[in-house]
């Protein structure tokens, strides 16, 4: 659904986007993660045929983003991080407005613009004027505006900002639900743990170059190297010292447990759980340590600047 080849944006002598290169299929999403100011929103300005790019190409749905700008944009869906809502309209009159620019007949706009008030808890709040709006719910109209027309892709920039807990949630969850098969999904985000429970796929744009892109477990094996696994023992180890399999390595113990990476943990770690039983340790547990995308991200920009990837 979208095919970026080198894309680049300068402005005067100043590269905001340097040779991005990106592939977003049909039913992944993609969580496209970076600094401010590393090209993130420049990125999703040209995928949108709202920025020219200076170099490379770029394909949404099969549209060309420079000789097929328009046709690109009727089937995209865009909340970027300034609204441009309208503060004297009426929620339900903001919406009926986009439908028609959308081309959408009135019953089909006004049926869609009601579900999607009611999905984000607007409905009793459609005839208030926009200006007396919160942010949380200026944020959720946004991004209602964004889906009215069913777009076949979605480029949402920070689409969780601004709001409460219960409301992150609420709009987390309607973006799972908007996964299908016929759609692809980009999301900007500097909530890590929400890229982490909605991506397939992680893309980090540092200085306007992808520096890396794969999914999150990959990341980790990769940025992070192998899991680590943790085994809790049942008695104290008094100075003892267990003997592993020597394709384990011993991190660190503690009384009564070990840390140990497992590059082949389907294979090895059986073979961890056997040989401390054969040794008379008794086992409560043994789990893997969690490492979270944040580990991941922080790793990834702080390395050595290298060439992107696709």
């Amino acid at each position: 659904m979208i095919v970026a080849k080198n894309l680049s944006k300068y402005f005067d002598d100043f590269a905001a986007v340097r040779e991005v290169s990106l592939r977003v299929s049909k039913g992944e999403l993609l969580a496209l993660l970076g600094p401010n100011g590393a090209g993130k929103t420049t990125t999703v300005r040209m995928l949108t045929s709202v920025l020219r790019p200076t170099e490379g190409s770029a394909q949404v749905g099969g549209f060309d983003v420079v000789s097929q700008a328009r046709q690109v944009r009727s089937i995209v869906g865009v909340l970027t991080e300034h609204h441009g809502l309208y503060n004297r309209m009426r929620a339900w009159e903001y919406l009926d407005f986009f439908g028609e620019i959308y081309g959408m007949p009135l019953k089909d706009r006004e049926t869609r613009a009601r579900r999607l008030l009611e999905d984000f808890g607007l409905a009793q709040d459609a005839d208030r004027r926009i200006g007396e709006y919160s942010k949380g719910m200026r944020q959720k109209l946004a991004l209602g505006r964004a889906l009215l027309h069913d777009p076949q892709v979605l480029l949402l920039d920070e689409p969780t900002s601004a709001m409460d807990p219960a409301s992150a949630r609420l709009v987390r969850d309607e973006i799972k639900n908007l996964r299908s098969d016929d759609r692809a999904i980009v999301i900007c985000t500097h909530n890590l743990a929400e890229a982490e429970e909605l991506a397939d796929r992680i893309a980090i744009i540092r200085r306007g170059r992808i520096i890396a892109n794969d999914t999150p477990a990959a990341l980790k094996a990769r940025l992070l190297g192998p899991p680590i696994y943790e085994v809790r023992l049942g008695e104290e180890l008094n100075g003892r010292s267990p003997n592993l399999p020597e394709q384990v390595s011993l991190i660190e113990k503690g009384p009564d447990w070990l840390r140990f990476s497992s590059p082949e943990p389907q294979a090895v770690n059986p073979m961890v759980v056997k040989g401390l039983v054969s040794q008379g340790f008794s086992l409560v547990s043994l789990h893997e340590i969690s490492r979270s995308l944040e580990q991941v991200y922080l790793q990834a920009v702080s390395a050595p600047e290298e060439a992107g990837t696709e």
